[in-house]
């Protein structure tokens, strides 16, 4: 299957439910990010990125079908509640080498000890779940995991000066062991998943890792989908391989290089070969699953405006208008006043159609903020 990339743009608007100002508000368990998981980092995070979709997820994002967990890149998502322990079990790492790409340097200390990584996330999420009983803050669960846990697992940190557990283990194991995050808590608060009984035994397809990154942020490479799950080609590959479902599709030019080849959901080619036109302005926040595809130079071919667009530190949210990244917004707040700077790729003040966008989006993210729209800064 060939397309182009116009193709590939309205397909993940639409996959996203991004491509429809004219829509009517959705139930938040509907949207398809929520298979993937909806990443919740910052002020503006998974709130609003499913108010950007439709959706109305409370203030504390409706703790009775959403559920927040450190999952994908040790960073942390929101899924419906009910599909916890099917996720737990999507997001375990697919084997010994997977393992160890995702989490890091934290993997040889317990290699040099005779533990394969697997085991040792066993052992790290079963004293967790021995140490939460109740509503526990993560730098108190921190000092007392590494009070219990041996030295392959401990490491140094210069700037805490202290010795506690490696950050990436301590995050990956959590939700393995039935531990969720309460939302709005800063420091995070950790807590037990009510009725947990471990992860699932079998995960349905829609929630399979690989399937639920292609059915928001496909077609991709093999390379891009591993670089989402933060895990290796080779295991991701070979997961894929199992699946029977994935298409191949190829695109005119693709950035990915003349050969790439890259993968598709089955069950989304129809989607993808005669998408709606995107409509519409959003201001996506920096870490809006829209952004999160690791194709950034299909999403944004301008090299400039990529590399202003995914800063290390400080990144701002992404202008997208009618199916395209045409520039960058940060909040200014003063109170409970929200002004916005905003720029565009092209240099231009923002104008017309997409100026009264900006600006109707503005008012409605100032309100999910609980503040009052006071203009362009």
């Amino acid at each position: 299957m060939e397309v182009t990339r116009d193709q590939v743009m309205a397909f993940r608007a639409a996959a996203h439910g991004l491509g429809d100002a004219s829509v009517p508000p959705v139930d938040p368990l509907e949207l398809r990010v929520l298979d993937v998981g909806v990443q919740d980092t910052g002020a503006d995070g998974a709130r609003w990125a499913l108010a950007l979709r439709g959706a109305d997820p409370g203030p504390d994002l409706d703790p009775d079908h959403l559920v927040l967990a450190w999952t994908l890149r040790g960073a942390p998502h929101v899924y419906r509640r009910a599909d916890v322990a099917a996720v737990a079990a999507a997001v375990a790492p697919y084997d010994e080498g997977d393992a160890s790409k995702r989490i890091v340097d934290a993997g040889r200390p317990l290699r040099a000890a005779g533990l394969t990584v697997r085991e040792g996330l066993a052992v790290v999420a079963s004293t967790m779940r021995e140490i939460v009983t109740g509503p526990t803050v993560k730098g108190d669960l921190s000092r007392e995991l590494s009070a219990r846990l041996p030295a392959p697992y401990l490491r140094e940190c210069r700037p805490c000066q202290a010795v506690h557990t490696y950050e990436q283990p301590f995050r990956l194991a959590a939700l393995q062991a039935g531990l969720e995050l309460e939302p709005g808590t800063s420091p995070p608060v950790v807590r037990r998943v009510p009725g947990w009984a471990g992860p699932a035994a079998e995960v349905p397809a829609r929630l399979d890792a690989v399937r639920a990154v292609l059915r928001v942020n496909g077609p991709m490479t093999p390379a891009h989908v591993a670089g989402y799950l933060d895990g290796t080609l080779a295991a991701t590959k070979a997961h894929a391989a199992g699946l029977g479902d994935l298409v191949d599709v190829t695109l005119p030019d693709d950035p990915a290089g003349p050969r790439a080849v890259r993968w598709l959901a089955e069950a989304d080619q129809a989607l993808l070969a005669d998408p709606p036109t995107p409509r519409g302005v959003r201001l996506l926040g920096p870490f809006d699953p829209f952004l999160q595809s690791k194709d950034r130079a299909l999403l944004l071919p301008d090299e400039a405006a990529r590399t202003e667009l995914w800063r290390t530190l400080g990144r701002p949210g992404a202008i997208w208008y009618d199916g395209e990244l045409v520039g960058s917004w940060r909040p200014r707040t003063s109170g409970r006043r929200l002004r916005l700077a905003v720029a565009t790729w092209s240099g231009d003040a923002p104008a017309g159609a997409l100026a009264r966008g900006v600006e109707a989006a503005a008012e409605t993210l100032a309100g999910v903020r609980g503040q009052t729209y006071d203009g362009l800064a």
